[in-house]
């Protein structure tokens, strides 16, 4: 059994040098013939790569909105047939807001938001930047911490204090490399007192800067900013994600009931589930690198066609070297397995260099997009798997066809 097995190693051994030497001494044709599976392994690669980057980069961007986040905006999404879009009606009062964070048990915390545009002027300098008036809770509902100083508190917030928190864009704009905590900003001429600065956010949903804002009571956006009595939205954190669902649906009804719509009549509100954004992206997403993989999972095939062709060509031209092998006693197995050899070869080879050019493109697409993309594992180890199987698979014809040349009708062809 031993002798056996060694003959049968010694045997495969020197049939796949022979393979090797034959590709050897036809460099050019096994380059080109490589080609396809080099670029169909690239495309898989690249394209898997950069739809994951893309994915997660989605999901981060949700992420960053918050911890199981329920918005509830002012507007109905239908009047006479026409959807009236966000904060379109006055919908919202702080009333409304102040009934869900009492009347609805998986609330945590709430945040009435009032948000406006002004001209921010402190140092010597001035930014158009965006004014949000928010509650104690923001920095808890947004899982966002100042990086300098303190969010204001709930006193702040019941005596409409003339308190900032100001974002890291607004701040680096305004004061430089100045740590703006303690110092002053004026917003429509009136004085308020940085307490804090936030840690760095970058663009969120919609490409907005989210750093480039300042935070105050919404008791005092309200009174000394805007003068509105409604609200922009509500802030609302979930206790848990699994319980999202419900509370949205409690919301839902709570609000209906305050506004005294009757039944078929369209919600004067909108409510915005931060899971089922992020579910919705993912989908979307996970269908995209499917489609972008199978486009170029294609150009494996093609890459494969070429692999068969060019095998056939080299049978032909190589008949007379198969006929002189098959004369001095090889089999028509160790013709089968020289084919198959090469076929594999240029496979791996092909895959191997494609797996290096795919994570360099994806690289590249990345920087030219500006986010990361993500080389998986289990795609390299997918695209090598799939050129090898191409191999094999487009090999065995040609190396079946090279087998069962006849050796006299071989010796003789010219």
């Amino acid at each position: 059994m031993l002798t056996f097995l060694h003959i049968l190693l010694l045997k495969t051994w020197q049939t796949s040098l022979i393979a090797l030497r034959a590709l050897r001494r036809n460099k050019m044709r096994s380059v080109l013939t490589a080609l396809g599976i080099i670029i169909g392994v690239a495309s898989v690669v690249a394209m898997v790569s950069v739809g994951n980057g893309a994915q997660a980069n989605i999901t981060k961007q949700v992420s960053a909105l918050g911890q199981n986040l329920l918005s509830v905006f002012a507007g109905s999404r239908k009047s006479g047939g026409v959807n009236s879009g966000l904060g379109s009606a006055s919908a919202i009062t702080l009333e409304d807001a102040e009934a869900i964070g009492h009347e609805v048990p998986d609330v945590m915390a709430i945040s009435p938001e009032i948000s406006t545009s002004a001209q921010a002027i402190a140092n010597g300098r001035n930014w158009s930047t965006t004014i949000v008036g928010e509650s104690q809770d923001y920095l808890q509902i947004r899982d966002w911490k100042p990086t300098a100083g303190s969010m204001f508190n709930e006193r702040d917030v019941r005596g409409a204090a003339k308190v900032a928190v100001i974002g890291s864009k607004t701040a680096s704009e305004l004061f430089g490399p100045l740590n703006p905590v303690g110092q002053s900003v004026r917003i429509k001429n009136i004085p308020f007192v940085i307490i804090g600065l936030l840690e760095s956010k970058g663009a969120g949903m919609g490409g907005m800067n989210q750093d480039d804002r300042i935070v105050i009571p919404f008791t005092t956006a309200m009174k000394r900013i805007t003068g509105d009595k409604y609200l922009r939205c509500v802030n609302v954190q979930v206790s848990r994600s699994d319980r999202m669902d419900i509370a949205q649906q409690q919301i839902t009804d709570l609000l209906r009931q305050r506004h005294r719509l009757p039944p078929g009549r369209d919600d004067d509100f909108n409510i915005f589930n931060q899971k089922e954004i992020a579910d919705t992206v993912n989908t979307i997403s996970k269908i995209i690198t499917l489609l972008l993989g199978s486009v170029a999972g294609i150009s494996l095939v093609v890459g494969g066609i070429g692999i068969m062709n060019i095998m056939l060509v080299s049978v032909t031209e190589r008949t007379r070297e198969i006929g002189i092998r098959i004369a001095v006693g090889a089999q028509p197995g160790d013709i089968r397995l020289q084919f198959l050899i090469e076929a594999v070869t240029l496979s791996l080879l092909g895959g191997a260099l494609g797996v290096l050019g795919g994570i360099g493109v994806s690289k590249l697409i990345g920087m030219v997009a500006e986010f990361k993309a993500i080389v998986s594992p289990g795609s390299i180890i997918l695209a090598l798997g799939v050129s090898s199987a191409i191999g094999i698979f487009f090999g065995l014809y040609p190396a079946h066809k090279a087998a069962g040349l006849n050796p006299i009708d071989a010796l003789r062809y010219e």
